[in-house]
């Protein structure tokens, strides 16, 4: 008989504005059952700090040079999943088996053969008393993979349950990636290109907010066509190798430093819609992720594609927790030695098992 777990999956995403938990009920094979999702949002401090250091590493170099800010960061972050885990614990109906811990990527280059994520899963095993299971990237990019995107396997038995094949999902977080599945329910991933990324550089560079909420302030601007011809030019015709995945550094604003908020915010969100457009696999889309709530970014790639994007809200799922959701998945699968990371998603030499378990 084939065992289910009860697992806590943690995700701390690109948008640095808190902590996606999710318990969900699995074998890590062919069924799940979500039980309940939490959401722990940072404080400004925080927030600024993480975003601050965030910025301040460029390249490999700057994680050894700012490596004692990285470490306290770390225990911070690792101390605050802690405490919002205990909480979920401490309320759950369900006594949890496993703890799937992502922790924060702060530096993501698989060229490198390096994938850096804040979060001690050692501290955070001891504060709990739990078995955690971390560290999930490490061993896809030593066997020459990218380490992303690793929540495909967990997209297949989301489309197996709504019942549609031969579409994507396109989860649009700081960087825009995507899960085919094919007509036999197989499956395959890639990164696409910037998402939420440069967006949000923007608002934050020019405003006191965060983000462009239902990229209200891009519909008021106008698109410069000129920057943004010249601009994709440019990507593409110096593109990074587009088997890999991305960083949210791979990608900058500074040729719209020129624009005023609203037509920047327009233009840099046309931008994100071209690469997008020009990239993904079928036209048969639902979205996930925190980019599905751009209304205006939307609809900019529903026009593109000249096709309705379905949400994968309409199916009852919360776009907002798929990820956290998918890492208690893989948590599970980690636990039971079952493969995380295939060639057909992000490019390793076989189906690989992943992640260190505390």
């Amino acid at each position: 008989m084939i065992k289910n777990f009860y697992c806590l999956g943690l995700m701390s995403g690109t948008s640095m504005d808190g902590i996606d938990g999710s318990i969900i009920y699995s074998n890590g094979i062919d069924n799940f059952e979500v039980i309940e999702n939490f959401y722990y949002k940072y404080d400004n401090n925080f927030n600024n700090k993480l975003s601050d250091l965030r910025n301040k590493i460029i390249n490999y170099k700057d994680l050894k040079y700012h490596q004692n800010d990285l470490n306290t960061l770390e225990r911070e972050i690792t101390i605050l999943h802690a405490e919002f885990a205990d909480k979920i614990l401490k309320n759950s109906n369900n006594e949890i088996n496993l703890i799937g811990f992502h922790g924060h990527t702060i530096y993501h280059n698989p060229e490198e053969k390096i994938s850096k994520q804040l979060g001690d899963g050692r501290l955070l095993s001891q504060l709990l008393k739990k078995k955690i299971v971390y560290n999930f990237r490490e061993n896809d990019i030593k066997n020459n993979g990218n380490g992303a995107p690793l929540a495909p396997v967990y997209h297949s038995v989301i489309a197996k349950k709504i019942k549609r094949n031969n579409v994507i999902f396109l989860n649009i977080g700081g960087i825009t990636n995507e899960t085919y599945i094919d007509e036999k329910f197989k499956f395959s991933a890639k990164d696409l290109g910037p998402g939420n990324c440069l967006i949000d550089l923007w608002i934050r560079q020019k405003t006191k907010k965060k983000y462009d909420k239902d990229g209200l302030i891009a519909r008021s601007g106008k698109v410069n066509k000129i920057l943004l011809d010249q601009s994709l030019d440019t990507y593409f015709n110096n593109e990074i190798n587009s088997k890999r995945s991305y960083d949210i550094n791979d990608f900058d604003i500074s040729s719209f430093r020129g624009l005023n908020l609203e037509d920047g915010a327009a233009t840099i969100t046309e931008y994100t819609t071209e690469i997008i457009v020009n990239k993904i696999s079928s036209k048969n889309i639902i979205t996930c992720g925190g980019g599905r709530k751009n209304n205006y970014l939307v609809e900019r790639l529903e026009n593109k594609i000249n096709k309705k994007i379905t949400n994968i809200d309409d199916f009852k799922i919360d776009g907002d927790f798929v990820e956290s959701q998918a890492f208690a998945y893989l948590a599970i699968r980690s636990f039971l030695k079952l493969p995380i990371s295939f060639p057909t998603t992000t490019g390793c030499s076989k189906d690989l098992i992943g992640g260190t378990i505390i």
